[in-house]
């Protein structure tokens, strides 16, 4: 299957940590990006980079994981760990 060309610019959305019944990964978040549906799509999306900006200004960098699931999510991994208040808030694809 040919992985589909995946524009910079690309906004998403912060979700959640990645988690389980008893413990949470800071170091790990979870993404949703609006024209993302399905596990395939999102595979294409491994190894790109994403930023999320504070509302300070100050940018956090980082990495598409793998996906999450079956329904287009991600995982992300960030240098600095993205503080709670990220969860809700945009990312692009850069």
């Amino acid at each position: 299957m040919p992985k589909k060309a995946v524009k910079k610019g690309l906004q998403g959305v912060v979700t959640s940590y990645r988690r389980g019944k008893h413990l949470q990964h800071p170091n790990q978040v979870l993404l949703l990006f609006n024209d993302i549906r399905t596990r395939a799509e999102a595979a294409a999306l491994v190894g790109r980079k994403v930023r999320w900006t504070s509302e300070t200004g100050r940018e956090f960098l980082g990495k598409v994981l793998g996906p999450h699931g079956n329904g287009g999510a991600v995982r992300a991994k960030f240098r600095t760990n993205l503080p709670g208040q990220a969860i809700g808030t945009p990312v692009e694809i850069l």
